[in-house]
């Protein structure tokens, strides 16, 4: 067996609590005996899931393992459940399968079965005859987000010894640069590429949880800091990271967009705690799970999420519902009464939903008779509300507002995930969606044509209502980008004038769900 790390050991001298042994994949152990509440152990190999700390019961360790790890590193092979038991006594164990920092666990069991909710994974055997099904074992990697080191620096907390600051307890672990950056974090030219390096992997994680600190979140909502990180981990995880674009870099970069639009002084002055809630949440949820494809693709397949959702904002709904799911699957508002646990949960979807494309012209015509009218009162609740629906989408596709050098990476990412979709397209025979095929396509005509149709009235629109430095310096930017996309589009076509008609030419329900484009 490979070398482990070894946890802080933490004897468990109570049952463990029903709701742990209920969820999905989560088994309790300690070095102090026995398996609980699993008279089968080799049932355990069959059981994935992530780490996960219960914050109420802080003499125990929770563990979900990753099924095949187990086998793989001869913790069951062998008599079985010697070689289990002797592997559970040796006390919670994190194997070391990590990079400098960060504890991953490898997970090589083929195919992914559900994961928590409704998983939209999409196979692609379905198309082939059983005669040319080939099962590849691909390894996943699956970030876990609480390093070694954190562990060490957190262990009092769990030994029950009181840390002072407690709020800071996870937010202090940061080092050198991406602390630095985090001082900086309502800057627009805010590098999320070069933070989610700097933290590993982990840019979602730290930059949310520290966000909410920042916010006074954590102080005002009396939130458990152990229950909010635990929520952020799983937030993560539940990104695809083989998604070019739509991944947690860009649901880190969204949420940092919003914090800026949350400082412009219009908003700051009227939005209150629970808005601020809403808004970091919502941002940070907003592609959870996402497929790297767009609802037509899953329309066309008869994927079960578009029957689900009548073909109806299929992926922004399946956003919505699995980011409620993890809400409540962690337990971080546990301690709120039902009415507002529900209430959040629907304002929550509320801002989601407004993400969709194909909703764009109803939402911006909304804002430009507001606009118009006068008549926006953020002392209005439902007004602030809307408010915070247009800054959701303003930093849903804000990428060509951002410096080139990050706009230009936005924009390849977002490319390379079309044409991905394009190139299955193609090669089940389904009919290629607008702006996925790589032989006609370039990234210069689809930026162009998204700047021209979708940006430019958005945040025009936004201008009129909050006329700031920022707002300046994104129309600044978002002018500069586009003809730095046009001048590529000369050196490749020799004519400045093309602009790609897909944009032109398509109703706004048949845009690529979701383009997150630059």
């Amino acid at each position: 067996m490979e070398v482990c790390y070894q946890l802080p050991v933490l004897p468990l001298d109570r049952p463990v609590p029903q709701h742990v042994l209920s969820r999905r994949g989560a088994i309790s152990f300690s070095s102090s005996s026995a398996l609980f509440g699993c008279p089968n152990p080799r049932q355990l190999s069959q059981r994935r899931g992530a780490i996960s700390y219960d914050s109420s019961d802080q003499t125990a360790l929770y563990i979900r393992m990753l099924g095949g790890d187990l086998r793989r590193r001869g913790c069951m092979t062998g008599p079985g459940v010697q070689s289990t038991y002797e592997c559970f006594q040796s006390s919670c164990v994190i194997f070391k399968q990590l990079s400098t920092r960060d504890v991953r666990v490898r997970s090589r069991a083929g195919f992914e079965t559900e994961r928590r909710g409704s998983h939209p994974y999409i196979d692609f055997r379905i198309f082939h005859s059983n005669s040319e099904i080939e099962v590849s074992v691909s390894a996943r990697n699956v970030r876990r987000l609480l390093s070694f080191q954190r562990y060490l620096r957190s262990s009092r907390f769990f030994r029950g010894i009181t840390v002072p600051n407690s709020s800071n307890i996870l937010d202090d672990d940061y080092n050198g640069q991406a602390k630095c950056m985090l001082e900086k974090v309502g800057n627009w030219n805010f590098d999320i590429f070069l933070f989610d390096r700097l933290t590993n992997g982990n840019s979602l994680v730290s930059l949310t949880f520290h966000l909410f600190n920042l916010h006074g979140l954590i102080e005002h909502f009396q939130l458990d800091t152990m229950k909010l990180r635990r929520f952020l981990v799983m937030v993560q995880e539940d990104y695809h990271s083989q998604n070019p674009y739509h991944n947690a870099v860009h649901a880190a970069d969204v949420t940092q967009a919003m914090h800026c639009y949350l400082k412009e002084p219009k908003l700051s002055k009227s939005l209150t705690p629970w808005d601020v809630l809403l808004s970091l949440i919502a941002a940070a949820t907003h592609d959870l799970d996402h497929p790297g494809v767009n609802q037509p693709f899953l329309i066309k397949t008869n994927h079960y999420l578009a029957t689900l959702y009548k073909n109806t904002s299929v992926l922004e709904n399946h956003h919505w519902r699995s980011a409620v799911g993890l809400l409540r699957e962690s337990g971080l508002f546990a301690h709120m009464s039902l009415e507002n646990r529900q209430l959040m949960e629907s304002q929550i979807g509320d801002l989601i939903l407004a993400t969709d494309i194909s909703q764009q012209n109803e939402y911006l015509s909304m804002f430009r008779s507001h606009l118009d009218r006068g008549d926006l009162c953020l002392e209005n609740a439902n007004h602030r509300h809307f408010i915070l629906q247009m800054a959701l989408k303003c930093a849903d596709i804000c990428n060509p507002c951002r410096t080139w050098e990050l706009s230009k990476q936005w924009s390849e990412k977002v490319t390379e995930e079309f044409f991905h979709q394009g190139d299955i397209e193609k090669k089940y025979h389904l009919g290629v969606s607008p702006l996925c095929d790589r032989q006609t396509e370039t990234i210069a005509n689809i930026q162009i044509g998204f700047m021209t149709y979708l940006v430019e009235p958005l945040f025009g629109e936004w201008a009129r209502f909050s006329n700031t430095r920022l707002s300046q310096t994104m129309l600044g930017h978002l002018g500069l980008n586009k003809a730095s996309w046009k001048g590529v589009q000369r050196e490749q076509s020799g004519s400045g004038d093309d602009v790609d008609p897909t944009f032109e030419e398509m109703d706004s329900d048949i845009l690529p769900q979701e383009p997150r484009l630059s």
